[in-house]
């Protein structure tokens, strides 16, 4: 289970990816965080690793950045398994 701390580090460096538009919550909406008083969309953790839900740009291929932010997420969580589930695409600007 991640701590408040490494659930916004990791939203952040998942944001801070230069081919991420934003986190999503996934079509349900259940790609989540719930902390006190607030939630983190995009990120969720569940007994088994990480998942985050991500719009993406189409600057690059969507594999390959799935690649580097399962990696991000791992440098910060440990040897985990990380599931990355684009929802939506958007056109670079």
């Amino acid at each position: 289970m991640m701590t408040p701390d490494l659930t916004d580090a990791v939203a952040g460096a998942v944001l801070a990816h230069p081919s991420v538009a934003r986190l999503d919550g996934g079509p349900l909406g259940t790609v989540a965080t719930h902390l006190p008083g607030r939630r983190v969309t995009g990120v969720r953790t569940t007994g088994e690793g990480v998942e985050i839900a991500v719009v993406l740009t189409l600057d690059r291929p969507l594999a390959e950045v799935g690649q580097e932010l399962r990696a991000l997420v791992r440098d910060l969580a440990g040897p985990v398994p990380v599931d990355v589930t684009v929802t939506d695409v958007v056109v670079a600007a």
